[in-house]
């Protein structure tokens, strides 16, 4: 009879939006959203009480468990993944995994080619701080043991 689960349709349709909005970030619509409700580490915000339900319901189904645990970024040359903020290297994002150095960063907008690009090793032009490290803090930044076999970077 061409009747559909409503529930689970809608659900599909707004993971599409999503999938759309983390793909093509330089699209009209990402741009709009990102002029009405703005952007932090580049993604849009949920814009609280004053977002319209459309933008709530997708805000809400972009940071289900089911969504995120299902959809994978592809890194290639690295120049649509941004370094802090993308999981794209040991399964969760680096402001999270290596959070007082994310703190201290001066560049948390960078992209991963970027960032490959000026040498991310310990003495690498990559790393711009607030300030200077404590030998602790080095520690960290040259203890991360991110591998070449871990992240998939084709840079």
């Amino acid at each position: 009879m061409g009747v559909r689960r409503i529930r689970e349709f809608n659900i599909a349709l707004l993971g599409k939006w999503c999938w759309r909005l983390l793909e093509d970030n330089v699209s009209m619509w990402f741009r709009v959203l990102a002029a009405r409700y703005g952007l932090e580490g580049g993604r849009l915000l949920g814009g609280g009480r004053e977002a319209s339900m459309w933008w709530c319901d997708i805000y809400a189904i972009c940071r289900e468990e089911w969504f995120t645990n299902h959809v994978s970024r592809s890194i290639g040359n690295g120049e649509n993944t941004l370094f802090w903020y993308d999981v794209w290297c040991g399964g969760e994002e680096f402001r999270v995994r290596f959070n007082r150095l994310y703190d201290l960063s001066s560049f948390k907008g960078s992209l991963v080619s970027d960032m490959c690009y000026l040498g991310w090793m310990v003495d690498g032009e990559a790393w711009r701080w607030r300030r200077r490290l404590f030998v602790w803090e080095e520690g960290m930044l040259g203890g991360s043991n991110i591998t070449a076999s871990e992240c998939e970077f084709t840079g």
